[in-house]
């Protein structure tokens, strides 16, 4: 019952600001104003406040409110620890296993030594000024090397 008639008394001082804004010839904020201030009146008249108040003042819905944020929490702890690399003894075993195998070579962050690259470092500038695939050091960069001459660049 109070807060249908906290509703009402704030539909009618809404009411009463709109009719000011519309004596001052403010008509499209007298109309805002009051479109704003029939809300809480309409929610009144159609049983929504009374449902609401209903949900905040029972205990066992805040009970109900309390168990889901477990479950969300639960959830949301159990997604983190699954992308951190967490699971069963048995998972970590096996993708540690699976790591090892597709692990990369020792030598694979030495250069690439192509025939190309065998040149002492002062010679370099020479191998830029040329064009073509020899310049990039074989066919790897022809697809970029493609897609900056389709730009212009």
């Amino acid at each position: 019952m109070l807060a249908e008639t906290i509703c009402s008394a704030v539909s009618a001082a809404g009411l009463g600001i709109a009719a000011i804004s519309a004596y001052r010839r403010r008509f499209l904020t007298a109309t805002r104003i009051a479109a704003y201030a029939l809300v809480p009146i309409g929610l009144v008249l159609t049983g929504v406040v009374e449902w609401l108040t209903g949900i905040v003042f029972e205990p066992v819905v805040w009970l109900g409110f309390g168990l889901l944020a477990v479950a969300w929490l639960l959830f949301v702890t159990a997604r983190t620890v699954e992308r951190r690399g967490g699971g069963t003894r048995k998972e970590r075993k096996a993708a540690r296993a699976a790591g090892r195998a597709d692990a990369v070579a020792p030598g694979a962050s030495a250069p690439n030594l192509t025939a190309g690259s065998t040149a002492p470092s002062g010679s370099r500038a020479g191998n830029a000024k040329k064009k073509g695939p020899a310049a990039t050091g074989g066919d790897d960069f022809s697809d970029i090397e493609a897609i900056l001459k389709k730009h212009g660049i």
